[in-house]
């Protein structure tokens, strides 16, 4: 028998051990490690995502917050397990973010992960805390510029959505103001609704119901286009800050070598959730829009985040310690 038939024979039976493997998964209850703080916009959508999820999968979602340094301890989790679809990563554009922005880390998101599936995006809110005399983005950036330095805003960390949509309003506004960092998007909310920190840009999901609230004074919204859950409110381009546009979008990655059987198996299950009418309208109330691609599709999508980010990171100046 020739060497290459005995490595024919070989390939064969690994994919076919791999097609089994995949035909018995999940076997047991799947983790799913957000490396957020509870109540952000991951662990709410990645609770959501498994109250769908465990039906078709024959196995509980069971969701596990690992908040701090941005994202890093919680993924350091995940890409240290084994690669068998039993524990799973909902991440976020902080995590195309930190691979320009954060040079000191356990991993390297696209060698030590592999795509599964994106769930949803959704605009930020530029909020305010009520004592803060500004009343739109105009004058918050004449407000800003005016005490040069003296203001704040607050983040759930460096690297994250939160952190390069405040550094990205600084490069384009042209103002200088004190980045806060908290361990959490909750703690970074607390600390705008309170006082202690002046101002946020945060996911639109969750804070909208807060400005709704009058706890904070919501200005604009970070889209290309006016928010359809907040329509009154002008887009923060729209309002004087030139070419100001981002947004916040989680989804889903699995450890390297993770088969890719059940990868596939996996997005097939997210992109069925994410295509229900019932889970479109009622993200559609909350300011979220469903995003679905194939694993081939979402991977393309990561390496052109990474690069779209690394751009926006040396543009903004923006730093790390790490």
């Amino acid at each position: 028998m020739t060497t290459l038939r005995i490595a024919s024979l070989m390939a064969a039976a690994v994919l076919g051990c791999a097609a089994a493997y995949a035909q018995t998964y999940p076997a047991k209850p799947i983790r799913v490690i957000v490396p957020f703080g509870t109540g952000g916009p991951a662990d709410i959508y990645a609770r959501f995502l498994g109250q769908h999820m465990q039906g078709p999968l024959g196995q509980p979602w069971v969701v596990d917050a690992r908040p701090g340094a941005g994202s890093i301890i919680g993924t350091e989790i995940v890409a240290k397990s084994p690669p068998d679809g039993y524990t799973l990563l909902v991440m976020s554009n902080t995590h195309t973010v930190n691979e320009s922005l954060v040079s000191r880390k356990p991993f390297v998101l696209m060698r030590d992960f592999v795509a599964v599936a994106p769930i949803n995006y959704s605009d930020l809110l530029l909020v305010v805390h009520p004592s803060v005399p500004a009343k739109s983005v105009k004058e918050l950036v004449a407000l800003a510029r005016k005490a040069k330095g003296g203001m704040n805003y607050s983040s759930s960390g460096t690297g994250t959505p939160y952190h390069m949509a405040g550094e990205l309003f600084k490069a384009l506004a042209g103002v200088d103001i004190l980045h806060v960092p908290h361990k959490s998007s909750g703690d970074a909310r607390t600390s705008v609704m309170s006082g202690q920190t002046e101002m946020m840009l945060d996911a639109i999901t969750t804070m909208l119901p807060i400005a709704k609230g009058g706890k904070v004074r919501a200005l604009a919204t970070s889209g290309r286009t006016r928010s359809a859950v907040a329509p009154d409110l002008p887009t923060i381009a729209e309002a004087g800050v030139k070419g100001y546009e981002t947004t916040i979008w989680i989804g889903v990655m699995a450890p390297a070598g993770t088969p890719g059987a059940i990868v596939e198996r996996l997005n097939a299950e997210i992109t069925k959730v994410t295509n229900r009418s019932d889970v479109r309208e009622v993200w559609a109330k909350q300011g979220a829009t469903p995003f679905r691609m194939s694993v081939a599709e979402y991977e393309k999508y990561l390496h052109g985040d990474i690069a779209k980010w690394a751009k926006i990171v040396k543009f903004a100046g923006a730093r790390t310690d790490r």
